[in-house]
């Protein structure tokens, strides 16, 4: 009983001492944000961001290929497996703090020579030659967490699972915003199409004047090969266009899934529509909002925890052991209860003196890579900020761009028109039509173009701001 009191007041005293070492303060990092984005009027706190991807896209069948995406897009289903096994992981950790239990059985005999000390102690002791031991026992094993060392393990397995789950996220939203611009340039791309299409037809009409004017000696013949390399080019154009839209079909079917395929849709780019009145919100909305944003905080939590770990290592650490169970020197009496019963219990104070500087370097290379992590969270702020700033920049001046492309389509247009009517009355000649007929084509496919690119901003917003996750 006097051992058993010393033991424990060695362990108190023990323990009081190690005590005094200061744990590691957690060190928060907060991100230099501006008060409001760049190029918004005011600092409004909604936020197209709030939107579900469904209230943004309101197009059905956009709606349905980003549905497909999200259900069978193979680059987010193998995020989705990540997350499982980081759960796995999780689940794991949890148990950490619990001692390990095994049970162990075994047998051994042994002989020894009967000209060495065991064997003839044996013959004269015991009046046998071998020895047998059968053992039957539960081993117990178990570290006290005196400094938060499992603690902070845990911790890293949860920062590690949050992290697999903000980079599915941040996958969704790349999948959604991609699917998105890939639909966008494909009905730009029937767009075009329509318009070479269109434009074909008045460069045939143009062709076929030309040919009768040369019959009829009014014009020369380069007047015809110039009318005929006009609409040979609208063919070339109508052939590339046909090609572009087969491989951007190809990419969405990609992007959501399925086998290279034709896509349907049964509207043209006129008719779509997103949301006009964009409110980006405030930029602290915005970090919170972002996956990959959050995804990196989450890395700097988890190296604040490693630190812990490395730290807690520097400690005395105090481990229990325990076993107990049956043993006995015969088979036949193995099993008599209570005699063959046996246990032990062992207490260890464990304190690291000299590990050849192993130990500080584990601490200093962790409180250097959480450095390096607050760095890392903070130009990953920096980006999305830009990115925000960008996509608002670019809608703005976006707007300015397609009012300007239609004025100038319409200009062109009405100069086609009189184009034609001056060179059927011969007050024009061929290649003023030729050349309005051409300006009046290219300014078609930029406006085509320049939608475009409003929408895509739009979308780039969108995602920016965090793509509907909250």
């Amino acid at each position: 009983m006097k051992r058993v009191k010393n033991i424990i007041i060695a362990f108190g005293i023990a323990l009081g001492a190690v005590s005094c070492v200061p744990k590691l303060a957690y060190q928060e990092t907060k991100p230099e944000l501006p008060e409001t984005f760049k190029y918004t009027a005011t600092a409004d706190t909604a936020s197209v961001a709030n939107l579900q991807w469904k209230q943004f896209f309101n197009d059905p069948i956009l709606q349905d290929l980003i549905e497909k995406g999200i259900k069978n897009n193979y680059d987010l289903q193998i995020a989705l497996k990540q997350v499982a096994s980081s759960q796995e992981r999780l689940k794991q950790a949890k148990y950490l703090q619990y001692p390990d239990i095994g049970f162990g059985v075994s047998a051994q005999i042994s002989k020894p020579s009967k000209n060495s000390m065991n064997g003839q102690s044996l013959n004269l002791f015991l009046g046998q030659s071998h020895v047998e031991d059968y053992n039957a026992a539960f081993n117990l094993s178990w570290e006290a967490d005196i400094w938060g060392k499992i603690k902070n393990q845990q911790e890293v397995s949860k920062m590690q699972y949050l992290q697999t789950y903000e980079a599915t996220k941040a996958i969704q939203t790349q999948v959604v915003a991609a699917i998105a611009q890939g639909y966008y340039n494909l009905l730009m791309l029937d767009k075009q199409l329509q318009i070479a299409k269109s434009n074909l037809e008045l460069s045939a009409n143009t062709l076929s004047l030309t040919e009768k004017l040369w019959q009829s000696g009014d014009t020369t013949s380069l007047g015809v090969q110039q009318a005929t390399a006009q609409k040979q080019s609208t063919e070339l154009l109508i052939t590339q266009l046909e090609q572009n839209i087969a491989i951007q079909e190809n990419a969405l079917s990609i992007l959501v899934g399925e086998n290279p395929d034709k896509v349907d849709r049964t509207i043209e780019m006129s008719d779509t529509s997103l949301p006009q009145d964009i409110s980006a919100g405030l930029p602290a909305a915005m970090v919170s909002r972002r996956p990959d944003v959050r995804q990196q905080e989450l890395v700097l939590l988890e190296s604040n925890s490693i630190v812990g770990i490395a730290q807690a290592n520097m400690y005395p650490s105090l481990k229990i052991t325990a076993a107990g169970g049956v043993n006995s020197f015969k088979i036949d009496n193995w099993f008599s209860i209570p005699a063959s019963l046996f246990g032990s219990v062992l207490g260890g104070l464990t304190q690291p003196i000299f590990q050849k500087r192993q130990l500080k370097t584990d601490l200093n290379v962790a409180k250097i890579q959480r450095e390096k992590n607050v760095l890392a969270f903070r130009q990953s702020v920096l980006n999305a900020v830009g990115e925000v700033s960008d996509a608002l920049v670019s809608n703005e001046s976006l707007k300015v761009q397609e009012q300007k492309a239609s004025e100038q389509v319409t200009t062109l247009k009405n100069g086609i028109k009189s184009a034609e009517m001056l060179y059927k009355g011969g007050m024009a000649n061929y290649l003023e039509v030729i050349t309005a007929q051409g300006n009046s084509l290219q300014a078609e496919l930029n406006l085509a173009s320049v939608k475009r690119q409003r929408l895509s901003s739009i979308v780039d917003l969108y995602r920016a701001l965090g793509g509907g996750w909250k």
